[in-house]
């Protein structure tokens, strides 16, 4: 497909494909920790995947409390710089909470480490992750993510959320940009 901007973009997974997987990892989440979690929604990227994912925790019967925090190492770059920068934190107290993180995409695991690192320092009682993409072969940090959407390879991703210097996150699905 190409777009307005004259990137080349290749369908990785299906609005329908991605839809469905919300609903399992729901399911999961539901299955594995309390109904009355924190879910710390990590922006910008993961909004409309948090949102589905959200809703679809609603119709597995649980209710989180919702907050966002903003993390940055992209910028405008198709590469991280390696730094973490708190942009935006979250307003309630997760002392002897239940957290679950929710970002958009596992590569070097930094900026997920980063998160887990200050629930863990605030005291929460405990912290899992929920990512809806995990580069595997990208990681720097030894972490790993308790809930994944998919497993995808050294690919660039745009749409459902993800953006390329703040462009296609509008896309109903997940693609590839093309390099060329």
């Amino acid at each position: 497909m190409t777009t307005p901007s004259q990137h080349e973009i290749d369908t990785l997974f299906s609005e329908k494909e991605i839809a469905q997987r919300v609903e399992t990892l729901a399911g999961e989440i539901s299955n594995d920790m309390s109904n009355e979690l924190l879910v710390v929604v990590i922006l910008k990227g993961s909004f409309v995947f948090a949102a589905d994912l959200i809703r679809a925790m609603d119709r597995a019967g649980m209710a989180p409390r919702v907050e966002f925090m903003t993390l940055s190492s992209y910028g405008k770059a198709m590469k991280s710089s390696g730094r973490v920068e708190l942009t935006r934190d979250v307003t309630e107290d997760v002392g002897g909470r239940e957290v679950l993180i929710v970002d958009d995409i596992l590569e070097s695991g930094r900026t997920l480490a980063f998160a887990c690192d200050l629930m863990a320092a605030r005291g929460a009682s405990t912290v899992k992750t929920c990512l809806l993409l995990d580069k595997h072969e990208k990681r720097e940090v030894g972490i790993e993510a308790d809930f994944v959407g998919f497993r995808i390879g050294d690919k660039f991703v745009v749409g459902y959320g993800l953006d390329l210097a703040h462009m296609f996150r509008g896309l109903p699905y997940i693609g590839v940009v093309r390099q060329n």
